[in-house]
């Protein structure tokens, strides 16, 4: 029996990792959509979101399974109610890429305001933290979780520079108004999607060490 609820739990972080994975292409997809002025890819990744919404009721479903009918402790407890905030983590992340795919489709009707500089270094620094906080869940590294953490900040500054930039850029020229709402917008989209996979790090963190660290200046 044992060795059936190992499985059981097995199945369950290999099904993580593929929405983990889906998700990671969203937002990698979406950001491309941008960036090349690709509407196609745009609605790809407002098409694709369906899937993981499936993927989270398919993941609390088994969670609420396994709590119920195995009644885990300790650490297996810990992992399975993990699971649960970690899928809801990941779906919200695939909506935020949806959104950045809208205003993609959005600013590709209008010329490029100026080149994109600002929002794909946000980009990276928030796929960075999406990337090693589930590296941090597979390969149990806490201290990786904490890291991620402290990069948090680095998108605020990014997000708080290119909101001061296009408010000029608003004040200076009204026709720009349309596209530098929707570029706020993009850069409040990869700020939130930061902010999430800050809430993975904590989560792990909790996960490996038995430590809730949420609300802390860490």
């Amino acid at each position: 029996m044992e060795r059936h609820f190992d499985q059981e739990l097995a199945d369950l972080k290999e099904n993580l990792l593929r929405m983990a994975g889906f998700t990671e292409q969203s937002v990698a997809q979406a950001l491309k959509a941008l960036v090349q002025r690709d509407d196609a890819l745009a609605k790809k990744v407002d098409a694709d979101d369906a899937t993981l919404d499936k993927l989270e009721i398919e993941i609390d479903d088994r969670c609420i399974k396994l709590l119920a009918l195995r009644q885990p402790t300790a650490t297996d407890l810990r992992f399975i109610t993990m699971a649960m905030r970690l899928s809801g983590e990941l779906e919200r992340i695939g909506d935020q890429a949806v959104n950045i795919a809208h205003r993609a489709e959005e600013l590709n009707r209008e010329p490029l305001l100026k080149p994109l500089v600002d929002i794909p270094r946000m980009a990276e620094h928030a796929q960075g933290m999406i990337h090693d906080s589930l590296d941090a869940f597979v390969y149990a590294k806490p201290n990786l979780a904490r890291e991620v953490i402290k990069r948090d900040e680095k998108v605020d500054l990014l997000n708080r520079q290119l909101h001061r930039e296009l408010t000029s850029f608003m004040i200076e020229d009204p026709h720009t108004i349309t596209r530098c709402l929707n570029l706020m917008s993009v850069a409040h989209n990869l700020e939130r999607i930061a902010d999430h996979a800050t809430n993975i790090a904590e989560d792990i963190v909790y996960l490996y060490e038995g430590r809730d660290i949420r609300h802390q200046n860490e």
